[in-house]
């Protein structure tokens, strides 16, 4: 077989890396739990006319066929790999309303695909973290609170930076432009949500190609120039001379949100008139979260409220979601070396060989320690032990076991070697499983 090409956008972790992630991810999940989420997987594919019926774009949906499908043969087109975990989520929803109790709080762990430009922070194949609520015909605004506290939660218990959550709410965005007189707010909306990549000329530009006045341009980039820690956004929007009944029902949820914040985790939120999310199906209060230090790779944590998403007749299920981009953010820290792990393997402990002879009773001391909770390995060969020892070293397993009479285990970090029962012997809880650091 020839050497392989390197598929790009299609992160493989090297093991060390990956136990960072499955780490990580075992403190989302307990967290998520702690404040009442459930479990929840859904499929891989979803009907393309569902995946495009809100925003995203076709150029950046993987379609799935067969190879030798038919044509006629609807089970095998019109398939497409979900771009977020949302979408699949509100179908989820709508097929199994009366099995669900509402509130419906679930979270989410799982593989996403999107067919961008591959670039830091940015993959074609990614795992996503989300959380959500969603209720039958009304959910309460004390949900976009709450939600951002559990991210924030989640993310503390982690050695990794800090985070400044950035809060808009569309309602204000579209009331504001929608009393500017634009003739399509949404359009704006999605313009406006690229600021940051093509800067004030380019939504200038483009806002005047779908027929703003020059006027009403600098009016929509003065409120993106708004960005404030409290409540004191509101008179700066009404500085700005504009009015619309959205506008100030968009202004009144946003303040809440952030006043209620400040109040719980000081510092945590922000508001940032700027912030827009291009998808259409927010509806409400939208959320992207800066990782502090490494805020060129974008939004960690993005999300928002969502009132139509999932629909069925004339029942709404509306909802509020923050999704975490565990590839993003472990990404850009693996590639600045900014976490570590204590060492490379799970094992904590190497069983020494002393002759090939000897293995089914070594690999009964393994088993021994094993069923106690305690991973271990057996050393491959019987080689002298200074080499068993050197083997253990290269992979940072911490202790190498001796069979003898008495057995006796020793720290090969320490030197220190004691006599050990491995029906008894435990080692110290910092030492049973491999742990994660920031590195200085």
């Amino acid at each position: 077989m020839s050497r392989p090409t390197p598929l790009s956008g299609f992160p493989e972790w090297l093991p060390p890396q990956r136990m960072i992630e499955q780490q990580v991810l075992d403190r989302l999940r307990r967290t998520f739990e702690l404040y009442g989420f459930a479990p929840l997987e859904t499929r891989a594919v979803e009907p393309l006319d569902q995946l495009l019926r809100k925003g995203e774009t076709s150029k950046e949906v993987y379609v799935l066929r067969r190879l030798q499908a038919d044509p006629d043969d609807p089970g095998d087109v019109g398939l497409g790999l979900h771009f977020d975990l949302t979408v699949p989520f509100a179908r989820y929803v709508l097929e199994n309303a009366g099995r669900l109790q509402f509130p419906f709080r679930r979270y989410q762990i799982q593989k996403c695909w999107r067919g961008e430009r591959p670039q830091e922070g940015r993959y074609r194949e990614f795992l996503q973290a989300d959380i959500d609520v969603v209720d039958r015909g009304t959910l309460s605004n004390h949900y976009e609170v709450e939600l951002p506290l559990v991210i924030a939660d989640a993310l503390r218990g982690l050695p990794l930076p800090p985070i400044r959550m950035h809060v808009n709410n569309r309602k204000l965005s579209q009331g504001f432009y929608r009393g500017l007189g634009l003739p399509d707010p949404l359009e704006a909306i999605r313009i406006a949500d690229k600021l940051d990549k093509i800067g004030p000329a380019g939504v200038t530009a483009e806002l005047v190609a779908t027929g703003a006045t020059e006027a009403q341009a600098k009016a929509v980039l003065a409120l993106a120039e708004i960005c404030t820690p409290d409540a004191s956004f509101v008179d700066q929007v009404a500085a700005l001379g504009v009015t619309d009944p959205l506008l100030d029902e968009g202004l009144a949820e946003l303040a809440a949100v952030v006043e209620a914040a400040a109040e719980h985790a000081p510092g945590l939120l922000v508001a940032n008139l700027k912030i827009a999310r291009g998808l259409d199906y927010y509806t409400g209060t939208v959320y992207e979260t800066e990782l502090l230090g490494h805020e060129k790779i974008g939004s960690i944590c993005s999300g928002g409220r969502y009132d139509s998403l999932a629909t069925a007749g004339d029942e709404a299920y509306p909802g509020v979601g923050l999704s975490i981009g565990v590839s993003r953010l472990l990404g850009r820290l693996f590639g600045t070396g900014a976490l570590t792990v204590s060492r490379a393997v799970p094992t904590c402990v190497l069983v020494a060989l002393p002759r090939e002879e000897d293995r089914p009773a070594v690999m009964r001391t393994a088993a021994a320690l094993r069923h106690r909770g305690i991973p271990t390995e057996v050393s491959p060969t019987a080689a002298k032990y200074g080499k068993q020892i050197r083997f253990a070293e290269r992979r940072g397993i911490p202790y190498v076991w001796f069979p003898g009479e008495p057995d006796s285990v020793k720290d090969i970090r320490s030197g220190e070697q004691v006599e050990a029962d491995p029906t008894q012997w435990t080692p110290p809880d910092a030492d049973l499983w491999p742990t994660i650091s920031a590195t200085e």
